[in-house]
């Protein structure tokens, strides 16, 4: 049986994301670029893993590399960093279709926002794509009922735009460094479900397909 992808070389590896057999080849280079592979795939485990043992660099041409995160601002505003991790996961574990990708540019858009809101300008970077605004949406609603809380009760220790922009940039490069640039990975999404594992939201449903 040839396979279904390439049409030439012999099946002998089966992809849960497509519930067929493929060959081996086009499974190493389709994998996370046409196929949305499942995150329970033996071989994406694999691969993974192989691409831990090689260090990642931010590429040169990073948004913000320029930028220097103030010694402390990520022990100081832990919190802030944690609630705009969860909400990105949680959104992205509701869109089976959201990509690391997706995560990346509602990230890189709050941080652009939020540089202009620290020069006293307000304009807001919605991303384009329907994935990328809602999970930018729910980053920004987060951060708007944070200040109405702290405005409310009328703490000191306010969140300063300054802060945001330095989490989010920071949030932005990690994402960098934990995915591997295919289109269709998700392993940033992956990393940051996996830093709250006790929370319900973020639980994955099981898988349908019954392996061969």
């Amino acid at each position: 049986m040839s396979c279904p992808i390439c049409e030439k070389r012999k099946v002998g590896r089966f992809c849960p994301a497509k519930g067929e057999q493929i060959c081996a080849v086009c499974c190493g280079t389709e994998r996370e670029v046409t196929i949305a592979c499942s995150p329970d795939c033996a071989y994406l485990a694999s691969a993974h893993r192989y691409e831990d043992q090689h260090k990642r660099e931010v590429p040169a041409d990073t948004p913000f590399l320029e930028e220097r995160l103030p010694p402390g601002t990520l022990h100081t505003h832990q919190p802030l960093m944690a609630a705009l991790a969860f909400t990105t996961a949680k959104v992205c574990t509701t869109q089976p279709s959201a990509t690391d990708p997706d995560a990346l540019a509602a990230l890189r858009a709050l941080a652009e926002t939020y540089k202009t809101l620290i020069s006293g300008i307000y304009y807001e970077k919605i991303p384009d794509s329907p994935v990328q605004r809602e999970i930018y949406t729910a980053l920004t609603a987060l951060l708007d009922d944070l200040k109405q809380k702290q405005a409310a009760t009328g703490t000191s220790d306010t969140l300063k735009n300054q802060d945001i922009f330095y989490v989010a940039i920071f949030l932005f490069r990690m994402g960098l460094l934990r995915g591997n640039g295919r289109p269709r990975s998700r392993r940033f999404i992956e990393f940051l479900r996996g830093q709250f594992p006790q929370a319900e939201e973020l639980k994955r449903e099981e898988p349908r397909i019954i392996m061969p």
